[in-house]
């Protein structure tokens, strides 16, 4: 007599989303705003744009994941920090444009489900939408039998801000002469993984516990550094001087990165040698025997963020970010050309 088939015999515990669910309730409510009209639970998300919050609003949206550097997590048994990296990484994303974000949705997609490693990965989502004024209303956990290695998971998310018309930051102004400003990173964010990976833990064989002189820290933590969230520092700017385009640096480097918001008639000058490269890329490079143009291609090389502005404007503008806390560099300049980035190493 065959045996009875059920959905948690063939690898899908609705029971464990279900307890899964109970645990991120009030992690996702701890970020809801006045805005949102229903708590998580619902076959939508509900967010009320309110008619006197804005004379012209444009919804400005933006879906990304955090790629492999979910490897590393998995590797340290670490899951707290990773939905930290998704949320800043997707508010940037929608800051470049001037938009604020007003919520986010995130996807989990797992083999088996595990209640406490969701919850973690909750934690930072939540923590980071409550840093940013960001609602984390919804989202999806998927229990996917056979489709996922063994504690392996992939989280991804999307976020929905919104910026008044005439304040959008589209980069149509920019002409020559402009100066572009770049800054600090926090370490890779969460791009360059896949190279990265290969260079410490298979031609370095380290493993994520292993203490690197250099880095003055494990290579486990190094890698897991939260990817910089820049709306703190960019909104007051915003307010208060002419930015005419930012670019946020990710996969792509800075050059595949500034050419995205450079008019046809502009390209660009950088100087690289203009700020200070963090330890973990000179790591990376001469450990893995990479050259230059290889290097500043795929990471952002310790410049997170771009701003490209009026040169009459520059001096100013770096001494409020100063005043924010913020580490800054005049990098490079905007010059006649057909979108080209040159990378200059004086």
């Amino acid at each position: 007599m065959k045996r009875k088939l059920t959905y948690k015999s063939t690898g899908v515990d609705i029971s464990a989303g279900d307890r899964a669910t109970l645990r991120i309730k009030n992690l996702a409510k701890s970020t809801f705003t006045p805005n949102v009209l229903k708590e998580i639970g619902s076959f939508g998300g509900f967010f009320s744009l309110r008619k006197n919050e804005h004379k012209s609003p444009v919804l400005v949206s933006s879906v990304d994941s955090v790629g492999t550097k979910l490897k590393v997590a998995f590797m340290m048994r670490k899951h707290d920090t990773v939905g930290e990296d998704l949320v800043n990484h997707c508010i940037n994303d929608i800051l470049v444009h001037g938009a604020k974000p007003l919520f986010f949705l995130d996807y989990i997609g797992t083999g088996k489900l595990f209640p406490d490693v969701i919850e973690q990965i909750v934690k930072g989502l939540s923590r980071a939408c409550k840093k940013a004024g960001c609602a984390l209303i919804g989202g999806e956990t998927a229990e996917l039998p056979e489709f996922y290695k063994k504690g392996e998971y992939d989280l991804a998310g999307c976020i929905v801000g919104v910026v008044e018309k005439k304040k959008i930051i589209d980069g149509l102004g920019i002409r020559p002469g402009d100066q572009i400003i770049g800054l600090k990173s926090s370490g890779l964010h969460t791009n360059g993984y896949s190279l990265a990976r290969n260079v410490f833990f298979k031609r370095g064989r380290l493993g994520v516990n292993s203490y690197v002189k250099e880095l003055k820290t494990t290579v486990g933590k190094e890698l897991l550094k939260v990817h910089r969230c820049y709306a703190p520092s960019i909104f007051p700017l915003v307010e208060r001087f002419k930015i005419k385009g930012i670019a946020h640096i990710t996969g792509g480097g800075i050059e595949g990165n500034l050419k995205r918001i450079l008019p046809a008639n502009c390209g660009a000058r950088i100087l690289a040698s203009s700020w200070r490269v963090p330890p973990v890329f000179k790591v990376i490079q001469g450990w893995g025997n990479i050259d230059n143009q290889e290097m500043f291609k795929v990471f952002n090389m310790g410049i997170g963020l771009i701003l490209v502005v009026p040169k009459i404007e520059t001096n100013r503008i770096l001494n409020r970010l100063s005043l924010l806390k913020e580490t800054a560099y005049r990098i490079g300049e905007v010059t006649s050309g057909k979108g080209e980035v040159k990378l200059l190493r004086l």
